[in-house]
């Protein structure tokens, strides 16, 4: 087993949701010490809402482009303190939920669950009705009750917190980091 990092990072995973994707790029530009993993779906949509990737120097970024998503080993060598999957869709919360690892998000959940990682997912399907942001403006979207059951289904897993706001994200991380700092006292 390889030897913990004497001081882990954040994980952030970004999958090819727009709902608060840029109001989640900006809160993921002010966490500090950050890993990103970028899917092929996030790479598509930091594309289509034109988002500027201007990261603090210390994130690193991993991409969707292995077949067997390497960057995960991070995961066993102790690199991370936390993972943040947000904004998460409902293609992937369903993967999440039913244990499908196809892609970088959906392996980088997966990897932190088996190395007991806490996980925080920012769920774009948790009401009957919401509005998000598309590409060419605010848009009404309608969740199907399979997304919304996933969801659902989601909440019930070890060590995972689902969010439904920004406002709870960062409610969420600052609990983390606060038990982070609590348990290094």
């Amino acid at each position: 087993m390889s030897k913990p990092s004497p001081t882990p990072r954040l994980a952030w995973a970004l999958t090819g949701s727009g709902h608060f994707f840029s109001e989640c790029l900006e809160l993921l530009q002010r966490v500090g010490a950050c890993d990103l993993f970028v899917s092929k779906a996030a790479a598509e949509v930091i594309r289509m809402y034109r988002q500027r990737q201007g990261f603090p120097p210390s994130t690193r970024v991993f991409r969707d482009t292995t077949a067997s998503a390497a960057p995960v080993g991070l995961f066993y060598e102790g690199e991370y303190h936390t993972l943040v999957v947000a904004p998460a869709t409902s293609n992937t919360v369903a993967k999440f939920v039913y244990g499908i690892s196809d892609t970088l998000a959906t392996n980088v959940f997966a990897q932190a669950g088996k190395c007991r990682i806490p996980i925080i997912v920012f769920a774009c399907d948790t009401a009957p009705v919401h509005d998000t942001m598309a590409p060419g403006g605010m848009v009404r979207v309608f969740p199907r009750r399979i997304d919304l059951d996933n969801t659902e289904r989601l909440r019930a897993f070890e060590s995972v917190t689902v969010v439904e706001t920004m406002s709870a994200l960062e409610e969420a991380l600052g609990a983390r980091r606060a038990c982070l700092s609590a348990s290094s006292s």
